[in-house]
């Protein structure tokens, strides 16, 4: 046994799988030579430990190895029987594709929130842009149309989407003023999260490299990793409104990058960008011969009279994916549903095309039901409207949020313009901060209000954090005053 390591136990056990029965006395009995087993009992055991049945009732251990032939004369027994040896399991780990993604959005911090939960603390979460929790409702027309439509929705439809949600994307793009939009060139999702993966995938060869803002939402570098790409942060300006460094993002291009990623408006800084920024990126893409893809989640949350333009109604001779979605405008997060549209120059994305089609039909199809309310959602009164004037929930949340900051001596921060999110930054020297996690988990732990750190959108100073203004005005008063106390005494030890 001890040549074999082999334990008693598993002796033991390998018998009750042969429908028989040894004690642990019986067998500790036989192994220390103080009981000679019966006659049944030692051919059960030979069985068990693959040895001659004369040899075992021998005696003769000392002998070893050698002097204990294989029972050859007996067929091999059922591979029920054999020992279920005592061996510890091997670990599996994460794939190493994952070792660069981040997505602390929903990250440690919020995992340390989640075990606080558990234990009866109140956390108030301003980390994710998720209105329903809030107080956000969906339109009364909109759920009224899934309930009417659902008994034909139990099948799947055409991978890209019903014919009536595509009808209705199709004509609100057009209103977007985008160029040579076409209906088979329109995907429903999943939200737009999936798409985005869906178009990295398809997209990315090992090694190309893509243009990714800082800050950016995290999805787009994490999905173009997982993809073999190599995310390439461009920087976005705090001293000009947030908006895009075009000297930095065109001295990043190399002859390894394959498209640009603008996220407008933005996310995690609430930036809405002017015409003559967008026709400066549309030229950088130009003159390299770049892929525009453009996340527009936001573009019908924009406030203090700013216009939202698509930068594909700018670039009709070059290749442009446009993302958009119900989750934010029509406070319907849960419901997962948003679209990309290809548009402008469609010949020179041909196989690339060819490729997001394989994979949206490897999925089948998004979710019917969502989609079948994406045609009475974009029609008529737009409610979201009523939310981002003056007067309105958003807008007046964004006010107090953007004023309360800047009262806080060391925070300062740009006045969002679109958008749930607002992205202060910190004195790093007056607060003593060097790393922002930390930052973010001391003021968890203290006052019970969980953000997201700086870092969580790439970017690289340990400055800045984002918070979400959707709770109720009393709350957003209540967190504000506690940030202040926060920060009144704060030094990162």
């Amino acid at each position: 046994m001890s040549n074999r390591d082999v334990r008693q136990s598993d002796v033991i056990r390998a018998s009750e799988m042969l429908g028989k029965k040894l004690g642990k006395s019986q067998m500790s009995q036989y192994v220390s030579g103080k009981t000679i087993p019966r006659r049944d009992v030692a051919e059960l055991l030979a069985r068990i430990l693959e040895v001659d049945v004369t040899w075992l009732l021998a005696g003769d251990a000392d002998q070893g190895e050698a002097s204990s032939p294989r029972n050859d004369s007996k067929p091999e027994p059922h591979p029920s029987a054999q020992i279920a040896r005592s061996t510890t399991m091997r670990t599996f780990s994460k794939s190493t594709k994952l070792d660069n993604v981040l997505y602390d959005v929903r990250g440690p911090v919020v995992d340390e929130a989640a075990r606080m939960e558990d234990e009866g603390e109140r956390i108030l979460k301003l980390n994710i842009g998720n209105p329903a929790p809030f107080g956000f409702r969906t339109p009364d027309e909109v759920i009224k149309d899934m309930r009417q439509q659902l008994p034909d929705c139990e099948g799947y439809s055409n991978s890209r989407g019903l014919f009536s949600a595509r009808k209705a994307i199709m004509q609100y793009s057009q209103i977007k003023g985008l160029p040579n939009v076409q209906m088979e060139h329109i995907y429903t999702g999943n939200g737009v999260s999936e798409l985005i993966q869906l178009s990295m995938n398809a997209l990315l060869d090992n090694g190309d490299e893509i243009l990714i803002p800082s800050p950016d939402y995290p999805l787009w570098t994490a999905c173009a990793t997982l993809a073999g790409g190599h995310p390439v942060h461009y920087l976005c300006d705090e001293q000009a409104d947030w908006y895009p460094d075009l000297e930095d993002m065109e001295s990043k291009i190399t002859s390894a990058t394959k498209a640009l990623v603008i996220i407008n408006p933005n996310n995690p800084t609430g930036s809405v960008y002017p015409r003559e920024v967008l026709e400066g990126i549309v030229e950088i893409a130009r003159r390299h011969q770049l892929m525009i893809f453009a996340d527009e989640i936001y573009d019908r949350l924009c406030m203090d009279g700013y216009e939202h333009v698509s930068i594909a109604s700018l670039a009709p001779d070059l290749p442009c994916v446009t993302f958009s979605g119900l989750s934010k405008s029509h406070m319907i997060a849960g419901y997962r549903i948003g679209w990309m549209v290809l548009s402008g120059n469609q010949r020179c994305m041909s196989d690339f095309i060819m490729g997001i089609n394989m994979l949206s039909n490897m999925r089948l199809c998004s979710n019917v039901p969502a989609q079948s309310i994406v045609q009475t959602a974009l029609g008529g009164h737009q409610s979201v409207n009523d939310y981002i004037r003056p007067g309105g929930r958003v807008y007046e949340q964004r006010n107090f949020v953007y004023e309360a900051l800047n009262k806080i001596d060391g925070i300062s921060v740009v006045k969002p313009r679109a958008a749930f999110y607002i992205f202060p930054k910190m004195d790093v020297k007056k607060f003593n901060i060097t790393d922002d996690e930390q930052f973010a988990l001391d003021l968890l732990h203290e006052k019970k209000i969980l953000i997201t750190r700086g870092g969580g959108f790439n970017w690289a100073e340990p400055d800045h954090f984002r918070i979400v203004y959707l709770p109720r005005m009393e709350v957003l008063k209540e967190s504000l005053e506690d940030l202040a106390d926060f920060f009144d005494h704060y030094r990162q030890s």
